[in-house]
């Protein structure tokens, strides 16, 4: 199943929870996307085990830990004020700005 350029609202940076899957629940702010895929890297969300090599001469290699993709489907943005929300937009003058569905508090 390929999926060509997925639309999201999420950007980098931005404070996420998973809501389904092995990971529901835990927080994170996104590290990459990839539209391309439909999946976005999240900070210490979904931890797998990876075997290195040694790349030069100092660099040890070995079994480390990394984050591996999670579906943008599985995760909503995390409001300050109530928690895991959607996202709508608002037109300020001529700025658009991304709102929170429930307060909307700008995000």
């Amino acid at each position: 199943m390929t999926e060509a350029n997925v639309k999201t609202k999420l950007k980098k940076e931005d404070l996420v929870q998973v809501i389904s899957g092995k990971e529901k629940g835990k927080q994170g702010k996104i590290v990459r996307i990839e539209r391309d895929k439909g999946r976005a890297i999240v900070q210490g969300v979904n931890m797998v085990k990876k075997a290195m090599k040694k790349k030069s001469q100092n660099d040890r290699g070995g079994i480390i830990e990394i984050e591996a993709p999670v579906r943008l489907c599985n995760m909503m943005i995390v409001c300050k004020k109530c928690g895991p929300t959607r996202l709508g937009y608002k037109l300020e003058g001529d700025a658009k700005k991304r709102v929170c569905r429930k307060c909307g508090e700008a995000l």
